[in-house]
């Protein structure tokens, strides 16, 4: 009996830092990305040989401290029946805005 309370006690002295740094962590509703300068032109990278499980999302442009920086390709983890649309600078009138990858089913 008392090893069990010893455990529950343990367990909630652990979870309420652990739930405390979630709810920290938890990302506001961020505003979107709008830059009024083009990105450059798309790096080529070779794609690498297929990977189960994973999906190639390809290098891309991001914003960083003022100018772009190259982001190279990464492999994401495969959603099941799900299809990787690659994250892309979209054009509207003058400005540049980041539409983030995901997946779509």
């Amino acid at each position: 009996m008392k090893l069990v309370r010893s455990l529950l006690r343990l367990r909630t002295v652990l979870l309420i830092p652990l739930a405390l740094g979630a709810l920290a962590s938890t990302p506001t509703y961020a505003q979107p990305l709008i830059i009024q300068q083009a990105p450059p032109a798309v790096r080529y990278e070779p794609v690498p040989l297929a990977r189960p499980g994973y999906a190639w999302d390809r290098g891309h442009w991001r914003w960083h401290r003022g100018g772009y920086a190259w982001v190279p390709g990464h492999w994401q983890p495969v959603m099941r029946r799900g299809q990787w649309v690659p994250g892309h600078w979209q054009a509207r009138g003058p400005n540049w805005f980041w539409i983030e990858g995901h997946w779509v089913r």
